[in-house]
């Protein structure tokens, strides 16, 4: 065994989003990976009654899997589902949609297993601006009631998608750490999706972190990003924002490649501009293709690898992976 590999073996790794586990059988590309936890999405953007039977399903869908799978309500968890070769899955909603106007539904969210709750998408909602709105404005009334809310319950603050003033705000009033869960640098490629150094420095200063995502897109443009295409965003991050601070949100996704065809991942990409979630100035048509050696979550490893080759400590690589994200776990919820 290389000593990547036992890093990788040794290593707690937990990656912050995944909308690809809408299509469930995909928990076996991250058990092969050697993935910890996962943050499968499970609601932001739909109507109450969708997302408490998108949560009432996944919650099944763990009962009848308990010898492989852990449902994630603590740090706790995370740790067992690391020393019982399990994969543990952190309830995640992309978008606060889900909430309408009742902050009472963030009681009932947390008591179906919600543990992070991402602000805005791309969009403008009740809570503020998505990054894609030209406005910048910031939080509403509703949204700093939510944030403390969130807060009360212990629900991580995700601030990915989200327009900057917004973000500034949500992070100026957070009592707890606040994540990026899937976000890359603005200066290594000028989008209004990647974050700026500013927001970065200031999600530090929460006591959070950034999660890198690797959609191909959000990473470099013109061509299929390397892995240390990837690795460059997170050594900024860790320059700009300190080791303790970056994390993975890798982000894959169902509706692209490898796991459709390219004709479906362009009907896909058409829905989203069609419906006006997406704007084509961050969200290019496709075909676009992960890194080779990390194409699906089943190569996890070779992430690892990279992080080692490009002069990432031991533990600073294992921090990257995941302990970072345990750190914020373990604040905001406890042991």
């Amino acid at each position: 065994m290389t000593d990547a590999q036992q890093v990788h073996r040794d290593s707690i790794i937990i990656d912050g989003t995944s909308p690809l586990l809408q299509r469930r059988h995909y928990v076996s590309a991250y058990a092969e990976g050697g993935v910890t936890c996962v943050a499968p999405t499970v609601g932001g953007k739909q109507s109450v009654a969708q997302t408490v039977q998108h949560m009432g399903s996944w919650l099944r869908y763990i009962a009848t899997r308990p010898d492989k799978l852990i449902h994630v309500k603590s740090a706790a968890d995370i740790e067992k589902a690391k020393s019982e070769g399990k994969l543990g899955l952190l309830f995640h909603f992309q978008g606060s949609v889900s909430f309408e106007q009742d902050l009472d539904l963030v009681e009932a969210y947390h008591a179906l297993g919600l543990r992070m709750a991402m602000l805005c998408y791309n969009v403008r909602d009740f809570v503020g601006d998505g990054c894609e709105e030209m406005s910048n404005s910031g939080l509403s009334r509703f949204g700093r009631r939510l944030v403390q809310r969130l807060n009360e319950n212990r629900i991580i603050v995700d601030v990915t998608h989200t327009g900057f003033r917004t973000t500034m705000e949500a992070m100026e009033i957070s009592s707890q750490p606040v994540v990026f869960s899937h976000s890359n640098a603005r200066a290594l490629l000028d989008l209004q999706r990647n974050i700026t150094d500013e927001q970065a420095r200031a999600v530090a200063a929460t006591g959070g972190l950034v999660g890198c995502t690797l959609v191909p897109y959000f990473v470099v443009r013109g061509r299929r990003p390397t892995l240390d295409d990837f690795v460059d965003h997170i050594a900024h991050f860790a320059e700009v924002a300190g080791i303790d601070h970056v994390g993975i949100g890798l982000d894959f996704w169902w509706g692209q490649q490898p796991f459709v065809s390219d004709a479906e991942a362009e009907a896909n990409w058409q829905s989203m501009i069609d419906a006006g979630i997406w704007e084509e100035a961050n969200y290019p048509k496709p075909p676009h293709y992960y890194p080779e050696g990390l194409h699906t979550p089943a190569e996890m490893a070779g992430l690892t690898a990279t992080l080692l080759r490009r002069g990432f400590s031991v533990e600073e690589t294992k921090k990257i992976l995941g302990g970072n994200w345990l750190r914020v776990c373990r604040e905001i919820w406890g042991a």
